[in-house]
């Protein structure tokens, strides 16, 4: 028994002549001469050391063992079919998920979204908004926008934009660090924290300052709580400076220092390599570093 497998073009031609019980019309199908078939036919019983067809003149037969394994070579056919368009519609499908945390998509993406249906009104952009790192094999993601250093195997990284935090707060609660505003000053107010304590102590230290508690205030954990206190007068919060950049210019928010606090991570944009073969992705990729140059 050999090892080879039959070449596809011979089992092409026999499905064809076992469908249609003739070499002209296989020919006509496949493109070929009814010579070119039938050296395919003769090739493939001689490799497999029986015959397939029962020839009467020019009428055409399957025995029973070419009925048996026209049956088999017919499904294989179907599913190479079923999986190639299957593959196909997946690439040219225009529906996009991208995963993100709760903060970039408020404060980052969604301002730009009116842009977006503008640059790409084809496609169908969801966005899947969570603290949890969710799996592109499992999750259904395509694309994910993921906090830290952008090490993510298997696929392509690209910085979109960097992680320094500023202190901002509404006009009236800045008149209460004085004027021009005094950083000991902070110990009058609240401190809003997102997710840790940690960056306030940290920016405090930067800052030089080290006679206020940076562990007091409120600990939100929903990655928008502390913008939203901060909007309602509760006090001072760090924000990252992208995500604040519209507010500042519009003066709804205030940055009343000068100090920054980088962490050494960024928001990087993460491709899975096999996404970048779909068209709708490459679009959408481009349209996120695009954004993150303005």
């Amino acid at each position: 028994m050999r090892n080879s497998l039959p070449s596809l073009n011979a089992l092409k031609a026999f499905e064809s002549v076992a469908r249609h019980l003739s070499m002209t019309l296989a020919g006509q199908e496949l493109h070929v001469t009814p010579g070119a078939i039938s050296l395919h036919i003769r090739e493939l019983e001689r490799q497999l050391g029986l015959p397939l067809f029962q020839r009467n003149g020019r009428k055409l037969a399957l025995t029973a063992s070419g009925q048996g394994y026209y049956y088999s070579i017919a499904s294989a056919f179907s599913l190479i079919r079923e999986a190639t368009e299957t593959l196909v519609q997946e690439t040219q499908k225009n529906t996009i998920t991208l995963a993100c945390t709760t903060g970039f998509a408020t404060h980052w993406l969604l301002p730009r979204l009116a842009d977006f249906e503008r640059a790409c009104p084809d496609i169908d952009l969801r966005i899947s908004a969570t603290s949890r790192i969710q799996s592109f094999a499992t999750d259904g993601i395509d694309l994910a926008v993921r906090h830290g250093n952008g090490f993510c195997e298997g696929c392509v990284s690209e910085k979109l934009i960097d992680d320094d935090y500023l202190a901002v707060c509404i006009p009236a609660v800045a008149q209460q660090l004085g004027e021009p505003p005094a950083l000991a000053a902070l110990g009058r107010v609240t401190l809003l924290h997102d997710m840790h304590r940690e960056d306030w102590q940290r920016w405090l230290a930067e800052a030089g300052v080290g006679d206020i508690d940076s562990g007091k205030g409120p600990l939100y954990s929903d990655g928008s709580g502390a913008w939203l206190a901060m909007l309602a007068g509760m006090g001072v919060a760090l924000m990252r400076r992208r995500f604040v950049q519209a507010n500042l210019a519009s003066g709804e928010v205030v940055a009343p220092f000068s100090n920054t606090l980088n962490t050494g991570h960024a928001y990087w944009l993460i491709t899975p390599h096999e996404a970048l073969l779909r068209s709708a992705v490459v679009k959408v990729r481009a349209w996120l570093m695009q954004q993150s140059t303005e």
